[in-house]
């Protein structure tokens, strides 16, 4: 299936990119981020990373469907 992925912050840094439309196997969000993780060299374990899909702060459980539009969210640091 072909989803839409979003980065933020130390993701984006790592990627080098803020979006990209990425095809995959992965059936859940958490199994992307895994599975993005292994091919980008991403340094944050899933259980640090947010997930939004359509819109809407989900577990890593939450399947995924075609054209989905995923977002990881890194945790952020204010002062």
């Amino acid at each position: 299936m072909t989803v839409t992925v979003q980065y933020f912050a130390i993701l984006r840094e790592q990627r080098g990119l803020s979006s990209e439309t990425v095809d995959t196997q992965a059936e859940t969000a958490g199994a992307l981020y895994e599975e993005l993780r292994a091919r980008h060299g991403f340094t944050l374990s899933g259980g640090l990373v947010r997930t939004s899909v359509n819109l809407n702060l989900c577990p890593p459980g939450t399947r995924l469907s075609e054209g989905d539009d995923v977002v990881f969210i890194p945790p952020v640091a204010g002062g």
